[in-house]
This record gives C-alpha cells, sequence and structure tokens, in this order.
C-alpha cells in the first residue's frame, strides 16, 4: 500500500497547501485561471504535507499559538487555545524569517571573522618558518665559521708543534753529531794512553807522555736538559684549557637558545583568543587615578566611572594631573597579557593606553591621546571610529557599540581594540615593540560618560 501511495506522489503535479487536494497536470487550470483561487499556494508533492492537517479538527493549520509554540487551525484558536497570543502562520513565519536573516548575518558574521583570524594564523604560520629557517640558516654559518675556525686554530697548533718539534730535533741532532764526534776522539786519545802505558822504554814514554796526556776541553756541559715530555705537556694542558672554556661558552650559549625559544614557544601557545570567553580569562580591574584626572571630570563608582562636567571640580593641583584635555589614566600600570572593556554614553570617547611620562601640560598635541609616540588611541564616535598613534589617524569600520574591549599582550607588542555586543569584532590591532608598562586611558568630550567595566 506504501508503495502504491509514493508512486502517487510522484504521478502528482502539485499539491495545492489551502485546500490540501492533489492535482494532475491537467486538472491545474481552475488553479491558475480562477480568481477564487488566487490566494491558493501550489507546491510540490512530499510525505510530510500530512502535518499541515489539525488532528483534531482535520483542518489546515493556518495559525500558529505563540504561548505554546505550535501550529493550529482556526477552530483550535476558539477552541483548547482561546485566549493565547495567536497570529496568523504567515506572520510567524515573517517575524521567525527576520530573526532567521539575523542568525544568518551573525553567521556570516562570525565566518568572516574566523577566516580573518585563520588569514592571521596563516601570516603567523609564514613568519615563524621564515623566522626558524633564517635562525637555522644564520646558525649554521655562525656554526660553519666557528668550526673552520676551530679548523684552523688545530691546523696552527698542529704546525707550531711540528715546527717547534723540527727546530728542537735538529738543535738536539746537532749536539749529538758533536758528542759523537767527541767520542770518537776520546777514544782515539784512550787507545794512544794505553798503548803509552805499556811503552818500556822509559825515555821513549817521558818524550810522548805531555802531548798525550793532554785532554781539550769539552764545549758541551756534562749534563743535558730533557724537556721534551713537559713541553708535550704543557701544550695539551693549553689546549685542555682552551677545550674546557670553549665547553663552559656552548654551555651557555644553549642555555640562552633554550630560554629564547621557550619565550617562542609561549608567545606562540598564548595566541590571541578568539572568543570573548576566551578574553575575559585575561579580564583585569582597572581603576582611574583622581591625580592624573582633568579638572572638568568627576570621577565615580569606585574611581572606575568618568563623566565630562560643565564646571572645575574641586582637585588639588598634582604634578601628574591633564591640564588641557579632558583625559585620566588609570592608577595601575598594565604588563603582561590584560583584558578590560570601556561603556560609553554619548557623542564620542577616546579609548587609549599610553606610558607614564606622556606630557601633562600644554595644549600642544605631546600631551593628547594618540597624537604622540607615547600612546595609543581609538576614538568611538556614534557612527566611526578612528585609530591614532603618533599624531597619524586611520578611518576604521566596524560595527557600532557602545562597549569597546581592549586586548594587550605587552611582552609580544600586541593591542587589540574590539567591539563588543553579542559578538566580538575586531576592529584594529597594533604590532609593536612597548618598552615600558602601559596606563589605560580614557578622553571624554561634552555630555559624555565612559565606565571601565566589571568583568568578573
Amino acid at each position: 500500500m506504501k508503495a502504491l501511495e509514493s508512486c502517487m506522489v510522484f504521478l502528482v503535479s502539485l499539491v495545492c497547501l489551502v485546500c490540501l487536494v492533489s492535482y494532475f497536470e491537467k486538472h491545474l487550470q481552475l488553479h491558475y485561471g480562477s480568481p477564487m483561487f488566487e490566494h491558493h499556494k501550489l507546491v510540490e508533492p512530499n510525505e510530510k504535507l500530512q502535518e499541515n492537517i489539525c488532528s483534531r479538527h482535520n483542518e489546515v493549520m493556518k495559525m500558529f499559538c505563540r504561548t505554546d509554540q505550535q501550529s493550529i487551525c482556526y477552530l483550535c484558536s476558539v477552541d483548547q487555545h482561546k485566549g493565547h497570543d495567536i497570529v496568523t502562520a504567515a506572520a510567524e513565519r515573517t517575524e521567525r524569517q527576520r530573526e532567521l536573516e539575523v542568525s544568518l548575518h551573525n553567521i556570516q558574521q562570525r565566518i568572516q571573522d574566523r577566516e580573518e583570524d585563520v588569514k592571521v594564523l596563516q601570516q603567523e604560520v609564514e613568519v615563524i618558518n621564515h623566522s626558524a629557517d633564517k635562525a637555522v640558516e644564520d646558525s649554521e654559518k655562525i656554526f660553519t665559521q666557528l668550526i673552520r675556525l676551530m679548523e684552523k686554530r688545530r691546523s696552527d697548533v698542529k704546525q707550531q708543534v711540528r715546527s717547534q718539534q723540527e727546530t728542537e730535533v735538529s738543535r738536539v741532532k746537532e749536539l749529538q753529531k758533536k758528542l759523537e764526534q767527541e767520542i770518537t776522539e776520546l777514544k782515539r786519545k784512550d787507545a794512544e794512553l794505553k798503548k803509552l802505558s805499556h811503552t818500556e822504554d822509559h825515555n821513549q814514554f817521558l818524550h810522548n807522555y805531555p802531548s798525550l796526556s793532554a785532554l781539550s776541553e769539552s764545549t758541551h756541559s756534562s749534563s743535558i736538559n730533557i724537556c721534551s715530555l713537559k713541553y708535550s705537556e704543557d701544550v695539551t694542558a693549553a689546549v685542555s684549557e682552551v677545550r674546557d672554556k670553549l665547553q663552559d661558552v656552548l654551555r651557555e650559549m644553549w642555555r640562552n637558545i633554550l630560554v629564547t625559544v621557550t619565550e617562542v614557544d609561549v608567545l606562540l601557545s598564548q595566541s590571541e583568543p578568539i572568543t570573548r570567553a576566551g578574553f575575559l580569562k585575561y579580564s583585569c580591574e582597572i581603576t582611574l587615578d583622581p591625580n592624573t584626572a582633568n579638572k572638568y571630570l568627576l570621577l565615580s563608582e569606585g574611581n572606575r566611572k568618568v563623566t565630562r562636567m560643565e564646571d572645575e571640580q574641586s582637585y588639588s593641583d598634582h604634578p601628574d594631573r591633564f591640564m588641557w584635555f579632558d583625559q585620566v589614566l588609570s592608577r595601575e600600570s598594565l604588563t603582561g597579557r590584560c583584558y578590560w572593556e570601556v561603556e560609553r554614553r554619548g557623542e564620542a570617547v577616546r579609548v587609549a593606553v599610553a606610558y607614564k611620562n606622556i606630557s601633562r601640560s600644554g595644549s600642544s598635541f605631546e600631551s593628547l591621546f594618540g597624537c604622540n609616540d607615547k600612546s595609543w588611541s581609538l576614538t568611538c564616535y556614534s557612527g566611526s571610529y578612528f585609530f591614532w598613534h603618533n599624531n597619524i589617524t586611520t578611518l576604521i569600520s566596524g560595527p557600532q557599540s557602545s562597549r569597546v574591549g581592549v586586548y594587550l599582550d605587552h611582552s609580544a607588542g600586541i593591542l587589540s581594540f574590539y567591539s563588543v555586543s553579542d559578538t566580538m569584532t575586531l576592529l584594529h590591532r597594533v604590532q609593536t615593540t612597548f618598552t615600558q608598562p602601559l596606563h589605560a586611558g580614557l578622553r571624554l568630550y561634552d555630555g559624555t560618560t565612559a565606565e571601565l567595566c566589571k568583568l568578573k
């Protein structure tokens, strides 16, 4: 039976969602040509059309009960769903369609963000590979030079020893030759004296004795210093000392290399988070320093909130106070990895980081966040963003939000600004080298308020 029904579904050309009647192609002219059927909708047949029929009243379910979140027919709306929040299925579809489009937009935005993150990671891989290849290439060159230097020193030592050997052997052999000549002369003298001693003629003995008994004085010392063994020991000791010192140098060099590589590994393993939950792991409690606040700024909420006022506040004089621009710095210095968020109300706020030694007085840009080499800032207007550093501005596009997230990785030299709402969108990222601890900063304009949000 089911097989027959399946065959009939494929034989049917279209199904009317109002009549719930299946029509063959030759019977469809009534729906196409009659004005009374102009609001009827024809769709391709499928096996789930029966789900559009109310099981209680056998009517088409054209209504939707928002109270019970289910499709119902008209009779249900005046029966068991009486008094509920009921709309037409089309109206509910329109509302859900809008929500769907928002969800699709968020998903597409997230896909775009993740694709950007993938590009950043791919660039990081390329940087790592290039850096590693360069390190290996440079170290290979240096070690090759070191090996060549060692080979040269080894050759020099060998040549020096052999040259000294040749000189010493030549000197010793020359001495040996002279001694052998002296021995030959002495042996000859010894034979003549022995012969003289056996002469029986007294006059002949006395005549020859003076000439034979006189010995020529030796030109060589009776003792010869043998220093070759000590010479060998001295050379061996000197080379061993060089080896020991080189081992110490190489050992220290290896420790430095391991520390450097480990620091790189730490940076790689602690890459920038990609979710708000990940950023919140690095959230830090920041308060504003009253001693730095311009006199037109009012601090409140435990020095986390600042408001631009029309009248000067009764602050005492302090060398850290910003005298010209409506700015304030955090009490805490920021190093390592930190994350914080700023909630703004009003037309515009500058969210910044700055070195503590930024200028505090005068109307020059030396004291304005983002207009010098001691500070970085993101100006948040109601309709746009601008990034400032060293008096160079960059227009930033991104979704508008009253909340901005700031991520700092001081050792890695990373500063990132995010638009925070249901999702986080990267507005701008800085890659630089920070030479001093940083302080969070805020610059306010007329009628604005900014607050460092509590995140824990």
